[in-house]
């Protein structure tokens, strides 16, 4: 089961200040015949919540340059979703919830991240 556009969200009210931490892991494109392949679908990155109290995983499409921020830089979710996979089990239910966004940039500054590769925003 999947909320059919996710759920909006009221970033101030939700996160709060965050904080770029690393990034995650790098989701790749499965091939037809199951295997990994080389392209990468999505990358997942840790950022500290302070709404929240805690470390948050926030994923960026692939076609959004690789992130690499100074630890501790203050980071915004460029329109960021909430959304659920649920799962029937024995037992009942289990969810598990995950957020994505747009883009991810930094907050009130118009520096680009540490990546040479990353193109600046506008």
């Amino acid at each position: 089961m999947r909320l059919a556009n996710g759920i909006i969200i009221d970033k101030e009210k939700t996160f709060g200040q965050l904080k770029f931490s690393a990034l995650r892991r790098e989701v790749h494109v499965q091939n037809e015949d199951g295997t990994i392949s080389e392209e990468i679908k999505e990358r997942t990155y840790d950022l500290k919540c302070r709404e929240q109290g805690r470390m948050i995983q926030v994923s960026v499409p692939a076609n959004i340059p690789l992130r690499d921020f100074e630890y501790n830089a203050e980071v915004e979710l460029i329109n960021p979703v909430a959304d659920t996979v649920a799962n029937a089990t024995y037992r009942g239910t289990d969810i598990d919830w995950y957020i994505k966004c747009d883009d991810l940039v930094l907050k009130n500054k118009g520096q680009t991240p540490n990546n040479p590769n990353a193109a600046p925003k506008k």
